[in-house]
């Protein structure tokens, strides 16, 4: 998962976004090296921590470039999710909302993102470009799209091996390529102190209160909680990191680690953190406890002066992850059960409601509408719980709010 070091600082300093590239960089390493040490010393499992995909371009393309809200502001946005992340953690409420939503909500809202971050990847080669006529089209066929065929296809040949390094790889070989075609150029200096002064407790906590900002806090900590819940029921299922009941060991102290990461990422300057799927490459070598992500955490120190170095990667260099990120992530449509239209259409309007807005919170909050509204249609108002229903009512307001 060290490509996220790369991409996400990339993500974040989009242009436009006004967050430096070094702070951004130094967030992202004290996060991923942060609460990966504490998911390993506190809720015992191998499970590494780092600023999310998909999230990290809610944050930047939506809720700054979009709704231009100033970064400053959008990572007080993170801090409060994460203390409503933290609430829900340590409450019941917890199970609550995680046995009410349906598992096709949860399924379109990972497809959405996959769509999302897939359409980033293309449009940072070039490949797809704006058009006042046609929204988007086709844009020009150069050296960028070469260099994302060859990225995808290094790493998927490594996929296919199950090298855990694919990613990275890939992200190397494309900059190397451009670096010797003279596309770019390789970085004067390696490495650098650490940027503690640009993004670091920059946040505006009070500015984030303002009411017109809480649908997006509340997708903020629904794509969250759907992410850290895939993961880890995902994760344990597949490496028997389950109890006896069949449940995810330490679920409640994972949760509240995710939720942490979430509200120290928006003190430390970056998107939210979160647990992620990549820590399966670990667990299937043998890391079977927290021992491992304290081992994973002190690996990722030495990044923290790796500024230089990372700066110089090309975004087009990561097109190749985001689209292969993107696939992965879009698996989860094949659990959608499109013949009933009561769930599929939600779910359907989820998936693209989220690329083609660019937002994270239209798509959720017109799925978690729709799937009570269709249920109460098709006579199985009786199928959803309470708890949806109040779910259903709270996203028409946060859509009538967003307007």
């Amino acid at each position: 998962m060290a490509y996220v070091l790369v991409v996400n600082p990339g993500i974040l300093a989009t242009p436009g976004t006004g967050i430096p590239f070094t702070g951004a960089l130094t967030a992202t390493v004290l996060v991923a090296a942060g609460m990966t040490l504490l998911m390993g010393l506190y809720a015992r499992l191998p499970f590494a921590v780092a600023p999310g995909m998909g999230l990290n371009a809610f944050f930047a393309f939506t809720i700054i470039l979009q709704h231009k809200v100033p970064w400053q502001i959008a990572l007080g946005m993170v801090f409060w999710s994460g203390v409503l992340f933290l609430i829900v953690s340590v409450t019941p409420l917890r199970e609550q909302i995680a046995r009410a939503i349906p598992v096709s909500l949860r399924a379109s809202a990972a497809a959405g993102i996959g769509l999302l971050l897939t359409f980033i990847g293309l449009r940072n080669t070039g490949l797809v470009v704006s058009d006042p006529a046609t929204i988007v089209r086709m844009g020009t066929l150069d050296h960028r799209a070469g260099l994302m065929v060859l990225g995808i296809v290094v790493a998927v040949a490594l996929m296919r091996r199950d090298n855990p390094l694919a990613f990275l790889a890939a992200i190397f070989a494309a900059t190397a390529a451009a670096w010797i075609l003279g596309y770019d150029r390789p970085p004067g200096r390696l490495v650098s102190a650490p940027d503690f002064s640009s993004a670091f407790l920059a946040l505006d906590i009070r500015g984030a209160l303002r009411l017109a900002f809480l649908p997006s806090i509340v997708a903020i900590f629904f794509t969250d909680l759907f992410d850290s819940l895939s993961t880890f029921i995902g994760v344990a299922a597949a490496s028997g990191l389950t109890d006896e009941r069949g449940e995810p060991i330490n679920l409640r102290r994972g949760l509240i680690v995710d939720a942490i990461a979430t509200l120290t990422s928006g003190l430390a300057g970056t998107s939210p953190g979160t647990a992620y799927v990549e820590s399966i490459a670990g667990i299937r070598m043998g890391g079977r406890s927290g021992r491992a992500s304290v081992v994973t955490a002190l690996c990722f120190l030495p990044c923290f002066f790796l500024g230089p170095l990372a700066a110089a990667v090309p975004a087009y260099a990561t097109a190749a992850v985001l689209i292969l990120v993107g696939a992965v992530m879009f698996q989860s449509i094949s659990t959608i059960d499109f013949s009933r239209l009561e769930e599929g259409v939600p779910a359907f309007v989820t998936i693209v409601l989220i690329p083609l807005t660019l937002s994270i919170t239209q798509g959720i909050l017109w799925g978690f509408l729709l799937h009570g509204l269709l249920y109460l249609v098709a006579g199985r108002r009786r199928d959803v719980s309470v708890t949806m229903w109040l779910l259903a009512i709270l996203s028409a307001g946060l859509l009538l709010i967003a307007r």
